[in-house]
């Protein structure tokens, strides 16, 4: 008897501890298919992580050295959105870890309901043994040897229920662990969330202050941005706007690259005649660094057609809500404002003839004529419309952007 209610105790108490642990519900704000698309997306979020963690210290770096009032904005402004992006990749990472524990627990669940099945019918049949008591057992006819035989069968058992126990046992301590996992990936995750919300203000008052030494660097900007508008009304589609822009450039450009005037000889007979300057052959290199504007997943590749929809010129990405969106590369931006059907959009003139173009933004954080680096501010998604498209343009010929992130 004494045996009879160890087991009894022993498949109880797993009994009753396998059905303390509820199901998992998904309180994770992201949605994912699967456990491997939640494990894919941890690792991107990872590595977005890491590179805009990178990113930052080296502009906080360049920051440091800078002794220009519009270079240290430019720097710190950079700084700041690299910072952005990496709490919104640990906000990623804290989802797609605490979707993993959740879809790990469910599994788990499952196969606890079906191992406490047998131990729930074990624990009901031990105790209708239990309730007999010992001298009516010994005065029914056949019950000495029905329990001689339950005390050899619960022999050969008991060894086997403990094996079984203990297996549960484990698995209910890997269900512990998941919870624990799934709790600190939640406060990780509120812990990011608070952390974008106080650099998102930083980064408000540093691209102010970035745009006040552009304007003072460059007098003529508001007059640039005129012109801009002016074209933006003009055009008849945003392929037009672009060609009128990068026109405007390539003559501003080749503005530039005109030799100086020539100071007169103080003895004009003595003057001799010189060359003309040899021209040199049009450098026609990418951009040394680009990047992304926004992180998130590519929902439409470059040159790609659906029904309805024109051919893809460059590549739409599905960003987070609100996500801040950077200067893909350096260079000067040439327009940046609404424009009819896209939202809010920015043109980035880089050297060379390249020219890049951010569509579907919902705010914008920079002004015409406004020099950037690659990964300064440029502006951020909105709320429900989150589909950020990317052009990359060479001499006006659109190419896949994807070809040359570094």
């Amino acid at each position: 008897m004494i045996r009879l209610a160890s087991l009894l105790l022993l498949c109880a108490s797993i009994v009753l501890v396998a059905a303390a642990f509820e199901p998992l519900g998904a309180r994770s704000g992201a949605q994912f298919e699967n456990a491997g698309a939640a494990r894919e997306a941890l690792e991107t979020a990872r590595n977005l992580q890491r590179d805009a963690r990178a990113r930052a210290e080296r502009f906080e770096q360049r920051a440091t050295r800078s002794r220009e009032a519009a270079d240290k904005a430019t720097d710190e402004a950079a700084a700041l959105a690299a910072r952005v992006q990496q709490a919104e990749a640990a906000i990623a990472s804290a989802e797609a870890r605490e979707a993993i524990a959740v879809s790990e627990r469910r599994k788990l669940d499952r196969r606890l309901a079906e191992r406490r099945e047998p131990l729930v019918r074990l624990t009901g049949a031990l105790q209708s043994m239990s309730r007999r008591p010992l001298t009516l057992s010994a005065l029914q006819p056949g019950s000495l040897r029905d329990l001689v035989f339950t005390r050899a069968v619960l022999d050969s058992a008991i060894p086997q229920v403990r094996i079984r126990t203990a297996a549960l046992r484990g698995e209910l301590d890997r269900a512990r662990s998941l919870e624990s996992e799934a709790r600190a990936a939640l406060a990780d995750r509120r812990e990011a969330e608070a952390q974008l919300s106080q650099r998102r203000a930083n980064l408000v008052a540093a691209a102010r202050r970035e745009r006040l030494a552009a304007r003072a660097a460059s007098g003529g900007a508001a007059r640039e941005a005129q012109r801009a508008l002016v074209l933006a009304e003009q055009a008849r589609d945003l392929d037009a706007l672009v060609g009128q822009i990068e026109q405007a450039g390539s003559l501003r450009q080749e503005l530039a690259a005109l030799p100086g005037p020539l100071l007169r000889p103080d003895n004009p007979g003595q003057a001799r005649r010189t060359a003309p300057p040899t021209p040199r052959a049009r450098a026609t290199a990418p951009p040394d660094r680009y990047l992304l504007p926004v992180a998130g997943k590519v929902v439409r590749g470059f040159g790609e057609a659906a029904e309805g929809v024109p051919r893809q010129s460059g590549i739409t990405l599905f960003a987070r809500e609100g996500a801040q969106a950077v200067a893909p590369a350096a260079g000067r931006i040439v327009f940046a404002g609404p424009y009819r059907g896209y939202d809010r959009i920015v043109i980035v003139e880089h050297a060379n003839g390249w020219t890049s173009l951010v569509t579907g933004l919902a705010a914008l954080d920079v002004g015409v004529g406004q020099q950037v680096a690659a990964g300064s501010p440029i502006g951020r998604a909105g709320g429900e419309a989150r589909e950020i498209a990317l052009e990359l343009r060479r001499d006006g010929d659109p190419v896949n952007p994807l070809d040359y992130l570094r």
